[in-house]
């Protein structure tokens, strides 16, 4: 018999919450958080503004034809983070195993803190009532034997809810519910599963595994658990989460670019951005990989693998602009990435010529104060023309203590 009991703690419309929070003005109004004023989609609405139908992930001209008195506001990465890293260590207060699942929700294993506690109820309310009354911020809570239904069970009551979804109840809930509530069914593997007649998790359970598995591969039988509600994946705290296996970013340019030297500046700017994550994780790579998305939102990756492991940024940087080089733009640029993977672990050398030395001296420096002062607080000459240009996004792999696989738009 499985006796965990995890919370799922979802952080409500977080980054717009905490503009409200941190200026009086805006509380109570729609408003929007978003990457550039001009060219990105929302990435937050508050309440007020979801009453008009504004959703996360909406363009900004949707967005203000169903509320156009919509306020905009340009995302403040860093007061997202530092507050953020404060809520997850009131989690940590309660039980050390806490997984961070992105910046605005993570799992508590609290099996082990009943005792001190009395209930799994009694810890959330205790969380809520301290992120209320530090933050002015509200939070959803799901209480259940696993992850999956943890999740679904924050997904019930928005917001400020807390929904408990008992181990004997868990058959009862997902008999009707719809496929799509679950987490990790996306879009595409929900339209395949409804051509076979699957539409809700009760079905779903009940399905031929076999039949599944031929569609689906080795996550057919996988899709008939979670049909079932069974999951028995470990929360997992951030010091046994796996090793980071790709560093990249991707940006969404301010207006459609063609001009191959604008788009080498990007590109300069990305590679600087995935050389210093790399560096801090203390991993090079052999893999370059450039994405490419047109104004008409055709995307394209191409990558060359090099010779040696690399870290530096004007390393990274060269190979970006060989491969741009080596292509035919038939359409402006929309969107630039840059990704490092075949990711190893460095090994500290000892650098005989002094250009190298001074090259690594120079570096780290550089990171030591963007690490502590913030992205681009110095940089290269070169970086002054494109600075603040792109939209920056946090990933959905943030960590407190850093991004581990970033992807960020």
């Amino acid at each position: 018999m499985n006796s965990r009991l995890i919370m799922h703690i979802d952080m409500n419309a977080f980054f717009a919450s905490v503009e409200q929070q941190s200026n009086p003005a805006l509380r109570n109004r729609p408003v929007a958080v978003v990457g550039s004023q001009q060219r990105t989609i929302i990435l937050t609405a508050s309440y007020e503004a979801r009453k008009y139908g504004v959703k996360t992930g909406m363009r900004l001209g949707e967005a203000r034809q169903h509320c156009p008195q919509l306020k905009l506001i340009a995302a403040n990465n860093r007061l997202y983070t530092h507050v953020s890293a404060q809520i997850i260590r009131i989690f940590h207060d309660y039980t050390p195993l806490v997984e961070v699942f992105s910046i605005d929700e993570g799992f508590l294993d609290v099996s082990g803190s009943l005792q001190l506690y009395g209930s799994a109820r009694r810890i959330a309310y205790l969380i809520k009532s301290r992120i209320q009354a530090r933050f002015g911020l509200t939070c959803s809570v799901g209480i259940a034997p696993n992850k999956l239904l943890a999740k679904l069970a924050s997904e019930m009551q928005k917001p400020d809810g807390l929904t408990i979804i008992e181990a004997d109840r868990v058959a009862e809930v997902l008999e009707d519910l719809p496929i799509g509530a679950i987490c990790g069914i996306g879009r595409k593997t929900a339209h395949k599963l409804n051509r076979l007649g699957i539409h809700r998790c009760g079905q779903l359970g009940r399905f031929p595994v076999q039949v599944l598995k031929s569609r689906f591969g080795v996550i057919g039988e996988r899709l008939v658990m979670m049909g079932r509600g069974i999951d028995s994946s470990p929360v997992v705290p951030q010091e046994q989460e796996p090793e980071v296996k790709t560093v990249g970013h991707s940006m969404t340019l301010k207006r459609d670019i063609q001009d191959r030297a604008e788009i080498a500046r990007f590109l300069l700017q990305l590679s600087e951005m995935v050389g210093r994550r790399a560096r801090r994780y203390g991993v090079s790579g052999r893999t370059v990989t450039l994405t490419v998305r047109y104004a008409d939102f055709s995307t394209f990756s191409r990558q060359q693998i090099q010779g040696e492991d690399i870290c530096l940024s004007e390393q990274i940087y060269r190979v970006a602009l060989k491969i741009l080089d080596s292509l035919l733009l038939t359409q402006p640029v929309r969107l630039l990435g840059v990704r490092l993977s075949s990711l190893q672990h460095r090994q500290r050398q000892l650098l005989l010529l002094p250009e190298e030395r001074r090259r690594q001296q120079l570096t780290a420096a550089l990171d030591q104060v963007n690490d502590r002062y913030g992205e681009f607080t110095l940089m290269s000459a070169d970086l002054l023309q494109v600075k603040g240009k792109g939209s920056h996004v946090i990933s959905p792999a943030w960590r407190p203590e850093g991004i581990r696989n970033v992807g960020v738009r």
